[in-house]
């Protein structure tokens, strides 16, 4: 085999991936509840696993062949507001496990706090004063 990061790249820019992230985008409590580098880790690997678990029983549920589980049936099963309820259950469930997880309390947040914000907004305004 390649490289590890050959091999992780597709997994990342996939059909699964993409509808991880289509489901944080819609719904935006999710990225509230993985607010760390190490939640949003462990996010990402067990909602791309649920999620092809679940994508696999829809398709087995729907009988169709294995040469029909192309990206054009994905994109058509999650207009079925039932499947995207589905998916959307399936992440959300994710992040709350990992938002539970007591490994994860002392974890640092990803990105500043609104503490650094204010004071790099006021570092900024006196900057551009300067000017």
């Amino acid at each position: 085999m390649s490289e590890p990061e050959q091999a992780w790249i597709p997994l990342v820019d996939g059909p699964i991936g993409a509808i991880v992230d289509r489901v944080q985008e819609e719904h935006p409590e999710i990225g509230e509840l993985i607010d760390s580098p190490n939640r949003l880790l462990a996010f990402r690997t067990f909602a791309y696993i649920r999620v092809g678990l679940l994508l696999g029983e829809l398709l087995f549920e729907q009988e169709r062949a294995p040469e029909d589980a192309d990206e054009n049936w994905v994109e058509a099963m999650m207009r079925d507001p039932k499947h995207h309820q589905a998916l959307h259950r399936e992440v959300r469930a994710v992040a709350e496990e990992i938002a539970a997880d007591p490994k994860y309390a002392n974890d640092e947040p990803l990105g500043p706090d609104d503490d650094a914000r204010e004071r790099f907004r006021e570092f900024a305004r006196k900057q551009l004063a300067g000017d």
